[in-house]
């Protein structure tokens, strides 16, 4: 497990910009995909960005353009920048290890999140 511990959420304005990080307990070199995911009260959890070990990435429809995410495995830490941020953006938002959430499903570690609230 990855053991992740994210920061950097808050409250913003619409348009406003903020930076998360996720700090893994171990090395996440191995962890060729890592996510950011994201859960809205009420709804369930879905995944926002990926990036893999060489940096590919990938972002769900409702975030291109505005989010960008990166990864430095020399830190264990991945990060998300959020630009441009919308109300619909309010959620908890949490990383991992996209094979270990993948493979263990109900079974993965999830850390405590991050909580961004984005007000109109």
């Amino acid at each position: 497990q990855v053991q992740p511990v994210e920061s950097g959420g808050g409250l913003v304005q619409a348009g406003g910009s903020l930076r998360l990080s996720c700090v893994a307990s171990r090395s996440i070199r191995s962890e060729v995909v890592m996510g950011w995911w994201r859960q809205a009260t009420g709804q369930q959890r879905e995944l926002v960005a990926t990036v893999t070990s060489v940096g590919a990435t990938t972002y769900t429809d409702a975030v291109k353009g505005r989010f960008n995410i990166s990864r430095d495995n020399a830190k264990n830490t991945v990060y998300l920048q959020m630009d441009n941020l919308k109300p619909e953006d309010t959620a908890v938002y949490y990383c991992n290890s996209w094979a270990i959430v993948k493979t263990r499903g109900n079974g993965a570690h999830w850390g405590q999140g991050t909580q961004v609230t984005v007000s109109s």
